[in-house]
């Protein structure tokens, strides 16, 4: 007899319940429709995705240290690690300028902020100091010496990448230098605590609908969908320039390894979606490691840089800065010359680099910005209090996107990469398997080559 074919209310409960994709696209739209619908429900649900991200931040810094130690220690390369180091920040330097320059240009062509005439006086500067916390963006000595940790245990403790990743590059150096003849147990114990925290991770990740869900109800809820119509070309100017970006990280990646952008957004689609929700990319930092060690990337350049991008490859928060800059001053009627435009480019260069985990960083870098031209009101910044938690959608993504890329292009540049299991993983020939329980990416199912349509292009 034929098999009857499932009904479509049961392949939809199929999907919903075996596809993380479809729970977290429900969960925000849902939540769309919920804060859309009952405004006053935001602050209820705020808790839904702050726990979530909680718990992700919990097993970040242990995952990071973790990997980069066995990542150190299998490849028994101490000078290539350094390599990658410093191949990944030239990259992320590169990357970040060409950002900026993109942004600049945009926004002297569009004029998002031109016609607005604001009068900078009667602007509410305390509103910026409460979004701050009275805070400020380090100096380079002081990122510099944040970056040292003061005890092994507060590195952890405080939650701090770069702390964590210097305290694994010497613990991954000392077990090259004692050889595991010295230390025979102290690789297996670390192998065997990855396991753990990405068995953790596993757990945790059911959680994210619910996560999508609270953090969009909250954003639809307290921010309405008005702000949209008030800052329209701002919106879709940065946008757009986003767009463009990841277009020129694609055409870069096509060229360093001959990968598909297109494919690993594809591959990677539930982690996007779950950090546009979200808007963290630090909720997917996990996951992401997982599937760039799946798709032929070597342990130690993942461990190594894409933590170290969340820190210094901005590329989105620099698109961000650098049009929110012009945005300011067209809207408070200040014309910027050629050469206070290369000040902008130059001083949100280096304090871009220390926004990473300092509440309100943007709007730090862009008074810091506003301070060194000296002729923009801080006080002006304030504008953009209003569209910044829309924005987060576009910086969350093309950073993680950005670092993602830098991976696969440093790995590529030191011989990292296995090229032709990233291209069977990303064309689905071999399904992505969680890492839990001690299973590696060997035991993923290998499907056969499907011929895909002519017509469809990576």
């Amino acid at each position: 007899m034929p098999q009857s074919v499932p009904s479509l209310p049961r392949r939809v409960a199929r999907i919903l319940r075996t596809s993380l994709f479809a729970q977290v696209a429900c969960a925000l739209v849902l939540g769309i429709v919920v804060g859309r619908l009952w405004p006053e429900s935001a602050t209820a649900f705020q808790p839904l995705g702050d726990g979530f991200v909680r718990l992700i931040k919990a097993v970040i810094s242990p995952l990071v240290f973790c990997v980069v130690v066995v990542g150190i220690a299998k490849a028994g390369d101490l000078k290539a690690f350094g390599r990658i180091g410093l191949k990944a920040l030239i990259w992320f330097e590169v990357a970040s300028t060409v950002a900026l320059l993109i942004g600049l240009a945009a926004a002297n062509v569009a004029g998002p902020g031109s016609g607005m005439h604001v009068d900078a006086a009667k602007l509410d500067a305390s509103a910026l100091d409460q979004q701050t916390q009275g805070g400020a963006l380090p100096s380079t000595t002081e990122f510099v010496l944040n970056s040292l940790p003061n005890s092994f245990v507060g590195a952890f403790a405080d939650n701090a990448l770069l702390q964590v990743l210097l305290l694994a590059c010497l613990v991954g150096a000392a077990l090259l230098h004692l050889g595991h003849t010295k230390v025979p147990r102290i690789l297996p114990a670390v192998e065997q605590a990855q396991e753990i925290v990405f068995t953790v991770v596993g757990f945790v990740m059911r959680l994210a609908p619910l996560a999508v869900f609270g953090a969009m109800v909250h954003l639809v809820g307290q921010y309405g969908l008005g702000v949209i119509q008030t800052y329209g070309k701002l919106i879709v100017l940065c946008y757009a320039v986003a767009v463009l970006f990841l277009a020129l990280l694609a055409v870069a990646l096509r060229l360093v390894s001959g990968l598909s952008l297109w494919k690993f957004v594809r591959y990677t689609r539930e982690e996007l979606l779950l950090a546009l929700g979200t808007a963290s990319s630090e909720t997917v930092m996990p996951r992401m490691m997982q599937k760039l060690r799946q798709a032929g990337c070597r342990d130690d350049a993942v461990g190594l840089v894409l933590p170290t991008g969340y820190s210094f490859n901005l590329d989105g928060a620099s698109i961000y800065l650098s049009v929110g800059t012009l945005f300011i001053a067209q809207a408070v009627g200040v014309d910027l010359s050629l050469g206070q435009q290369i000040t902008v480019v130059l001083v949100l260069m280096l304090t871009s680099k220390g926004m990473a985990g300092v509440p309100g960083s943007a709007f730090l870098a862009l008074s810091a910005t506003a301070t060194s031209l000296g002729v923009i009101p801080a006080g002006a910044v304030t504008l953009l209090l209003g569209v910044d938690r829309i924005m987060d959608s576009m910086r969350v993504t093309t950073n993680l996107l950005g670092n993602c890329v830098a991976v696969f292009a440093v790995s590529r540049w030191e011989g990292a990469l296995d090229i032709a299991r990233a291209k069977k993983v990303l064309d689905g020939e071999i399904a992505f398997v969680p890492e839990r329980g001690g299973k590696s990416e060997s035991e993923a199912p290998v499907r056969p080559s499907v011929k895909e349509p002519a017509s469809e292009v990576g």
